[in-house]
């Protein structure tokens, strides 16, 4: 490899890279009171921001665990600048649930399964050992949004 070859494991040629972490990641989501009452209400998130703006809204949740960690959602398609084809486009594919999605972590992966498959959420795998090391769990939030749900194994 090239001696400035962004992909090579030589760690000689790299700078001290600055502090980097996560802030805030976005999910769509088309109706904010049925997310809010999933993250908060199922999933035990705190609110931190609901924003109101030219019709449009947007929740910032978070895990009280991870207080400088924030989960926005978010219209979908909340761009003004949007096509009126790229916003049925967007609508259709989160009707699908193919937009994105979250992973999390927990320290009980059965029984965060339970109390949210006793709420209503869809379920995409019941609990499962994997092989890389983790048992999890995934569902699909009211928006279509795949959440994945992970538990380190000792």
């Amino acid at each position: 490899m090239a001696k400035n070859d962004p992909n090579t494991t030589d760690s000689s040629n790299r700078l001290a890279a600055p502090d980097v972490k996560l802030a805030q990641c976005f999910l769509a989501v088309d109706d904010h009171d049925k997310a809010l009452a999933f993250y908060r209400d199922v999933l035990g998130m705190e609110v931190r921001g609901d924003v109101g703006f030219e019709g449009m809204r947007w929740v910032t949740v978070g895990s009280p665990l991870q207080p400088d960690v924030e989960i926005v959602l978010e219209p979908p398609a909340a761009d003004p600048d949007i096509s009126a084809a790229d916003r049925e486009t967007i609508a259709t594919l989160l009707a699908k649930g193919v937009l994105r999605g979250v992973n999390f972590t927990t320290t009980d992966c059965d029984a965060l399964y339970a109390r949210v498959e006793a709420a209503g959420a869809d379920v995409l795998q019941e609990p499962m050992d994997q092989p890389y090391g983790v048992r999890d769990c995934a569902f699909r939030d009211p928006a279509g949004n795949m959440l994945r749900f992970m538990q380190r194994r000792a």
